[in-house]
């Protein structure tokens, strides 16, 4: 679950710094590239699990801090809504500033955010906290995957590079589900944000002397009516789809129509603001290509559908089966195991036979996995019914988010590779939010419409003693449905839109900053 700051548009003036930008063509390949890889796998990691790591300890934190149930989805809500409306402009500070420098100020700045949640003694400096972590997980995310794009120039080494992020970006949000239950039931909840703290740190020290800074080249003009209107657009947007999740809320609440109006009034005026400007946030060069187009939709698209199965089979776990928090997140393990085997060989693959043949099998896998899901039941084996639909999709994602990490820069001119990365995440990041509100829908009305229909033999004590189970099961399988139907829209653009072939993945030195 996990998923996922743009740039502006260089003019003619020369900057005025004192540090060059690296240029690995020239020098060669970087030799601490591998090592560099390491750092970025770290903070990356540290991103997609943050959204999901605390999950499972939400009801302890909420004892603690006597969080009310309307005011406890903040928690998740606070660092959803500034990471994903924020990742834009993060994008392009990451570029501007200099990618290294703002990499090593974002560690550092999660590292206090996630301190100041550890310690927090009420719910308003927690919500602070996890709003804060947001943030600077959205100057991170950009700033790590433009620096990878960078670093490795060789084909090869950068299928492998990629390889690793794309299972980190596929895996995270298992591994934050592992990680959450352990902390929770053998240390604290907030050690769920207190882990944070020493990780980031470590990061930052080694990111100093290991990566090597690069930035746009030109003009850096900061494009600020796009930087508002992105921002505020996004957060509205990202914030709508949540309140559409909410018990008691849905599609029809004013709230929500509010919301999702003023998202796509304000999303309509960037777009149109963004062709007339001459400082762009987000170049439409960046996005109008074919190929990195397709990969952006195919990310928002896959991310719909997994963060939506990593919600259900979680609550089929704990709900259904009866197992503990720490259970469920074990049960997790098989998925993240497939995704981190799966990138290894895709990554070796990959500049062998090129992208699409790879994400159109993931993609097939993936939906069949969906499918599989819908056949779970009351008193289903998890060996029998879950372990091969998540070893399926785990494989399938891998195959899926390895060459699409890297069709999703094809081409990409150095200035825009933050905003490029921004991009890539911020798809991830909404399809994940429109995702959840859309299948909870789904689920919500199907469980309703379960029990309307079977209103008539509720009077049965027999019945009605296993009634709110097979009322979720029915809710699961039109939500793992409407998944696999989902993946299946992404299947098709993979066909009719991502026509890269291995020839069209950067070759040496392409992407040199």
């Amino acid at each position: 679950m996990s998923a996922e700051g743009l740039v502006v548009q260089p003019g003619t003036a020369v900057p005025e710094d004192p540090t060059p930008p690296a240029h690995p063509a020239v020098d060669g390949p970087d030799p601490k590239r591998w090592l560099a890889l390491a750092v970025i796998a770290v903070a990356q990691l540290m991103i997609i699990l943050d959204a999901s790591i605390v999950n499972v300890a939400l009801p302890v934190l909420q004892t603690d801090l006597g969080v009310s149930d309307a005011n406890l989805q903040w928690v998740v809500t606070a660092y959803t809504l500034a990471f994903g409306g924020l990742l834009l402009v993060g994008g392009r500070i990451a570029d501007f500033m200099g990618r290294k420098r703002v990499f090593v100020i974002a560690l550092v700045g999660f590292a206090i955010a996630s301190g100041l949640g550890g310690i927090a003694p009420n719910e308003a400096l927690l919500y602070t906290a996890r709003a804060l972590q947001g943030a600077f997980a959205a100057l991170m995310a950009p700033a790590a995957l433009s620096i990878l794009t960078i670093t490795f120039t060789d084909p090869k080494e950068r299928a492998r590079a990629f390889g690793v992020f794309g299972a980190i970006s596929g895996g995270g949000a298992a591994i934050g589900l592992i990680l959450g239950g352990v902390l929770t039931e053998y240390a604290s909840w907030r050690w769920t944000l207190g882990v944070n703290v020493p990780i980031a740190l470590a990061a930052a020290a080694f990111a100093v002397p290991i990566v090597k800074e690069s930035r746009a080249e030109g003009d850096r003009h900061f494009d600020i009516p796009g930087v508002l209107l992105s921002a505020l657009g996004l957060v509205s947007l990202v914030y709508g789809f949540t309140k559409a999740a909410e018990d008691g809320v849905g599609w029809g609440d004013p709230v929500t129509i509010t919301l999702l109006a003023l998202a796509a009034v304000l999303l309509v005026a960037f777009a149109v603001w963004e062709t007339r400007t001459t400082h762009p946030l987000l170049p439409t060069r960046v996005i109008l290509d074919r190929v990195r187009g397709g990969s952006y939709l195919l990310f928002l698209l896959v991310g719909a559908g997994l963060f939506a199965m990593f919600l259900f089979l979680t609550l089929y776990f704990q709900r259904t089966l009866g197992y503990t928090p720490l259970e469920a997140g074990w049960a997790f393990l098989p998925f993240s195991g497939g995704i981190i085997v799966g990138a290894g060989v895709v990554s070796q693959l990959l500049p062998r036979v090129g992208p699409r043949p790879l994400m159109i099998t993931g993609l097939v896998m993936a939906v069949i996995g969906m499918a599989l899901l819908t056949q779970i039941g009351v008193e289903s084996s998890y060996v029998s019914h879950v372990l091969p639909s998540e070893l399926l999709i785990s494989l399938g994602m891998a195959a899926t988010f390895v060459p699409v990490s890297s069709t999703a820069l094809v081409g990409v001119e150095p200035r825009d590779a933050g905003i490029a990365s921004a991009v890539l995440n911020t798809a991830q990041q909404v399809g994940g939010s429109l995702g959840l509100a859309v299948l909870t829908t789904i689920f919500a009305s199907s469980v309703t419409g379960w029990f309307e229909d079977n209103a008539a033999k509720l009077a049965d004590p027999a019945f009605a003693a296993t009634a709110e189970a097979q009322a979720s099961v029915t809710g699961y399988h039109y939500a793992f449905a409407s998944a696999a139907g989902i993946l299946t829209l992404g299947l098709l653009v993979a066909i009719f839109l991502i026509k890269a072939k291995k020839e069209d993945l950067p070759a040496e030195g392409a992407i040199a900053a």
